[in-house]
Formats: structure tokens, sequence, C-alpha cells
């Protein structure tokens, strides 16, 4: 008898969690699985919406230590909801950022568009990005149980070799900045692509200012998921 009042009262509160959180833009685009209300789904969803169409051509081992699969059953819909109140949080502090929830994390996207930008060939943070940036900070500090990758792109104009170093240099002016306003390095993980993982058009202006970007995911930490574990009897 105890253990069905436990699986009546996890369906009621799945229910709850999904109908209370509809008014966030990135939630309302998220599925079940994106959640974490479905069990064996991995972190190659955050993989792709960080890196884009060419994930074999790239890429290094340094990912896999900060996404991970997708917590199922109780935990994940405790841990679904931290992250949805997170991503929404986000959307209200920069409304020009991509947020996107994905699998049991955050994926944040800034291009020349959208709050964090670079100067041409330069990779310092500017006083434009460092406002989005702080806003950002705070509420990474008001959600301290996560981790966060940031990851460097640039368009195809220049050589690769350059534009690799461009969005090493890129990545980590971002991440050193976060971590220059008093958030744990222990939390970052950073890394680079060059133009070697395009999302838009080379071709075109419009497509190449998009390219340019830096994108953060946020995951849950082991905190977080033990602590949801516990909660939920898992």
């Amino acid at each position: 008898m105890k253990t069905l009042l436990n699986k009546i009262g996890l369906i009621f509160l799945t229910l709850v969690l999904t109908a209370s959180l509809t008014n966030c833009k990135a939630i309302q685009n998220a599925n079940n699985k994106q959640k974490g209300a479905v069990i064996g789904a991995t972190g190659g969803a955050i993989l792709g919406a960080i890196i884009g169409n060419n994930i074999g051509k790239g890429g290094n081992g340094e990912l896999g230590a900060v996404i991970g699969g997708v917590v199922g059953g109780g935990a994940g819909v405790l841990i679904g909801n931290k992250m949805d109140k997170q991503a929404q949080k986000i959307e209200e502090e920069i409304p020009g950022a991509q947020v996107e929830r994905v699998d049991d994390g955050i994926v944040v996207t800034f291009d020349e568009n959208s709050g964090v930008y670079f100067d041409t060939n330069k990779y310092n943070v500017n006083s434009a990005s460092q406002q989005t940036l702080s806003k950002l900070i705070s509420v990474f500090k008001e959600y301290p149980d996560t981790n966060i990758l940031v990851v460097g792109h640039t368009d195809s104009a220049g050589s690769e070799d350059y534009n690799m170093t461009l969005s090493k240099n890129r990545a980590n002016a971002v991440t050193n900045y976060l971590t220059g306003k008093g958030l744990s390095s222990g939390r970052f993980t950073t890394n680079w692509f060059g133009e070697t993982q395009p999302m838009h058009d080379n071709t075109t202006s419009e497509g190449r200012a998009k390219n340019r970007r830096v994108n953060i995911a946020i995951v849950p930490n082991e905190k977080m998921i033990d602590e949801a574990k516990e909660q939920a009897g898992n």
C-alpha cells in the first residue's frame, strides 16, 4: 500500500510541476524526456545543442565530465523542477538570450544579437557583455548546485587554426570573467571548437553572426542528484 501511495504521489507531483511552469518559453518547448521524467536518455541532446551539426568532427572528453545521462523517476522530476525554475529565471534576467531545456540541463546560447559578443578579432569581454554576464552570475549564485560548461565557436572567416585559437580565448575569457566574480572554478569546464561546428550558414552575414557564439550548458551536480534521489527514495 505504501508503495502504491508513493507512486500516486509522484504522478500527482509530476502533473503539478508541469502545470505550474508553463509560462517559461524554454519549458514550453521541452518534452517529457527533457524534463528528466523518462529513464534511459543520455546527454547527447545537450551535446547537439551546444556543439552543432557536425559532432563527429571535433570535441574532446572534457564534455563528458560535465554532461551525463538523464536521471529518471521521481528524482528526475525533482531535478527537472529545479532546472525549469533556473531556466525561467535566466529568461527573465536576460530576455535576449536563447534558453533551452535539454535533458536534465539548460543550454544558453549567446551570439551578436543576444547579449554576449566580441568585437572583430577580439576576445576581451566588453562592457555590454559584462552587464549580461553579471545577470547570469546572480542566477548561478542563486542556484549553486550545478556544473557549468562554457563552449566557444567562431564563423569560417579566417584560417581554421586562427579561429580555433580565437574560440579558445573567447571561451576562456567568459569563464575567467565568471570565476573572477566569485563563482567557484570547480563548477566550470571550458571547451572550444573554432569554426568546425557551425549551426548556421557561413555563406551569409547573418549566419556568420550567429556562428560567432558562446554556449553555456548548466547541469545538476552530484549534490543535487544525490539529494533528489534521497527525497524521492530512489
